[in-house]
């Protein structure tokens, strides 16, 4: 029986995965062997020793300690892609309302409540019109920074509206490039492409490299007839250079998914309650994800999309016992572990190891159970961190 703690509301579609032949779920479960949460913060809190594992429903991981919990031989999972499609339609709808004056002229009709003529209301609206008017997406230039899953969504959907696409990302995987359109121009710098767009969107985590990447010089690069869209994080971009931005004529309009004091009631900004994966569909997407990958790792000790621990996976063999086990990532450390067993008569039928950074991790086969003083040995071995007997 494993035990999983919950945090914030996790869907039902997601939970229910969690058989109750095996599982304990609750948010007052005990000694948990995986934590599953959205946006609670874990970060000074006492993690009880039995976790093994935390599966953040969402992309970002900025909420979980992740560099304490590698010491600890905690894996961190998150779900990404899963919420693509519904941050993807919220950016179209961003560029939309930028584009045109959907709000302003939405909320000048709601003045006009003490008309009862038709007729005149229409002479009146036939007049008005021209105050927002605006312009259309198609033939404009937008600029991705980070084309993952949900910049690889956001550049073929503009592409299908007839936008040239362009794209910045030093970190592109090659999974990614797959995804991505061959229309989209690869920039080699973040400064060249600031300064040819008419649109920006930013699609990166808020990791030492990115923080404040939106700065007063990179916005001095820009068109002032511009506008930027934050629907990744907060930390990416300096609102406080936005402002003096926006103020000095310097930038259209900003865009974003994050509200921040010095943005309130700006006339060019466009600031909605961090609601870019807050569908249905994307909380059951990511819900399912991190429950089936906390699963995998705790009945199988196979590891995808964890952000501190390399993608491990081995099928396992019938009639066999797996070990997995986590090191530091110093060499010697797996010919140690084999030789333990080596000596001990342990059958190694199947193994994978894989590292990544500073740490490394193990899947063994054997063909039976070591015995408890085998197991002993192994825990004792230089630089492992953690061991399981699955």
């Amino acid at each position: 029986m494993f035990n999983i703690r919950t945090y914030n509301k996790i869907s039902d579609k997601g939970l229910s995965r969690f058989t109750p032949a095996q599982y304990a779920v609750g948010e007052d479960v005990g000694q948990p062997d995986a934590i599953v949460l959205r946006s609670h913060k874990l970060h000074g809190e006492v993690l009880p020793e039995s976790v093994l594992a935390v599966a953040r429903a969402g992309a970002g991981t900025n909420n979980v300690p992740v560099e304490e919990y590698t010491g600890k031989g905690i894996v961190v999972f998150n779900t990404p892609g899963a919420n693509a499609n519904a941050v993807k339609e919220l950016v179209l709808a961003g560029m939309l309302l930028s584009s045109r004056g959907i709000l302003q002229g939405r909320d000048y009709v709601s003045t006009l409540g003490h008309m009862t003529d038709a007729g005149e209301m229409s002479k009146l609206l036939e007049k008005e019109k021209k105050r927002f008017a605006g312009s259309e997406l198609y033939g404009k230039k937008l600029g991705i920074v980070g084309l993952g899953a949900i910049g690889s969504m956001v550049a073929n959907v503009a592409l299908a509206l007839g936008m040239e696409v362009l794209g910045f990302d030093p970190a592109l995987s090659v999974e990614a490039a797959w995804r991505l359109s061959s229309q989209v121009r690869k920039m080699d710098s973040l400064e060249a492409l600031l300064s040819e767009v008419d649109y920006l969107s930013l699609h990166v985590p808020a990791i030492p490299p990115t923080i404040k990447m939106i700065n007063a010089e990179r916005l001095a690069l820009m068109k002032p007839d511009a506008a930027i869209l934050n629907f990744a994080r907060d930390g990416i971009v300096d609102p406080e250079a936005i402002v003096d931005a926006l103020n000095a004529g310097q930038l259209r309009q900003y865009i974003c998914d994050f509200p921040e004091p010095c943005l309130i009631g700006h006339e060019k900004v466009i600031a909605v309650p961090h609601i870019g994966a807050s569908t249905a569909e994307a909380e059951e997407n990511c819900a399912v994800m991190a429950v089936d990958q906390v699963r995998d790792y705790l009945e199988n000790g196979n590891i995808k999309n964890s952000v501190n621990f390399p993608e491990t996976a081995l099928s396992r063999g019938e009639g066999t016992c797996r070990i997995t086990f986590t090191n530091q990532n110093v060499a010697g450390v797996l010919g140690h572990v084999l030789s333990v067993f080596a000596d001990n008569n342990v059958n190694v039928i199947d193994m994978v190891n894989k590292s990544r950074n500073d740490v490394a991790y193990n899947i063994l086969d054997v063909a039976e159970r070591p015995s408890e003083d085998v197991i002993g040995l192994i825990k004792n071995v230089e630089h492992v961190i953690s061991l399981r007997v699955i």
